[in-house]
């Protein structure tokens, strides 16, 4: 894996790492005080979102040591799936 390529599977499991956090701990609008003129009573009051970002990068680059493990010193990539889930062809 190149390191174009290394960026790319990080911008993936960061983007998403960052949809399945998001909805934590966030406090809608009409819970907590009065709803922003202008703005969706289900809008988060305090979004946090620095806060958010950066929680997501540290996330994600444990996720993506994770994938560097698995594919380098485990061995196991694209090729090694028939492996793993054996495939039975249909013989008449």
């Amino acid at each position: 894996m190149g390191i174009g390529t290394g960026i790319a599977i990080y911008f993936i499991i960061w983007w998403m790492v960052l949809f399945v956090s998001l909805p934590f701990r966030m406090k809608p609008q009409f819970e907590v005080g009065p709803v922003v003129d202008g703005t969706e009573a289900a809008a988060p009051a305090n979004p946090q979102i620095l806060k958010r970002m950066i929680w997501n990068s540290l996330i994600s680059g444990v996720v993506f040591f994770l994938f560097w493990f698995v594919v380098y010193y485990l061995g196991f990539g694209v090729d090694s799936i028939p492996q793993i889930i054996p495939i039975r062809t249909y013989q008449p």
